[in-house]
């Protein structure tokens, strides 16, 4: 998954979960803490493998379950002792929501859950076939970008823009969460 993709889904879920337990949207904070949990398995495994060969893919450390699940637990036990749970739950989401959007996201091209992505170390991902260094990030956007000129309109819009889109209503009427520390900057400004 993209990026934005897991930012979508992580949000989505945390935003949800929250209007289900009638609770008040995500505050700035939780937005922010949210979105950078979102992408910390491939902050964590991208470099070490892409950029110093340590993992032979970009699924080891950071996607591993056997990593996620206690340092979830530690983090949900340390914000609650410090009286921030919603900042640790905000975290864990996003971290949890990555790791089960990457085992998920095959279904989207009718293939299966590919729940080896997160049993790093007992399961050891295919090494590249081609050492691509740090460009490897840039050559699987270009060949994205260059595939979604196939994709049929209809395809398009419900397997890559519905996600998105659909999360961007969901931020803007929760007052887009996030954007607080901005609004202040741009209205000194003014």
């Amino acid at each position: 998954m993209w990026p934005w993709e897991h930012a979508a889904v992580g949000y989505l879920l945390y935003s949800l979960g929250l209007r289900a337990l009638g609770r008040d949207p995500p505050s700035d904070r939780e937005a922010v803490v949210l979105l950078v949990a979102t992408q910390v398995p491939d902050l964590v495994d991208k470099p070490l493998s892409w950029v110093f060969g340590v993992f032979p893919t970009g699924y080891a450390l950071g996607h591993s379950a056997f990593v996620a699940v206690p340092v979830g637990a530690a983090v949900l036990v340390a914000s609650r002792a410090r009286g921030r749970v919603r900042l640790g739950v905000a975290l864990v989401v996003g971290y949890w929501a990555h790791l089960a959007a990457d085992v998920l996201d095959p279904l989207r091209s009718g293939g299966s859950p590919t729940i080896d992505r997160v049993l790093w170390p007992v399961v050891s991902g295919t090494p590249y076939e081609e050492d691509l260094g740090a460009g490897r990030g840039v050559a699987y956007l270009t060949e994205f970008v260059g595939s979604l000129a196939a994709v049929d309109p209809l395809t398009l819009v419900g397997v890559y823009l519905l996600l998105p889109i659909i999360t961007l209503v969901v931020w803007v009427r929760d007052g887009a969460p996030g954007t607080g520390p901005l609004r202040s900057l741009a209205d000194r400004w003014r």
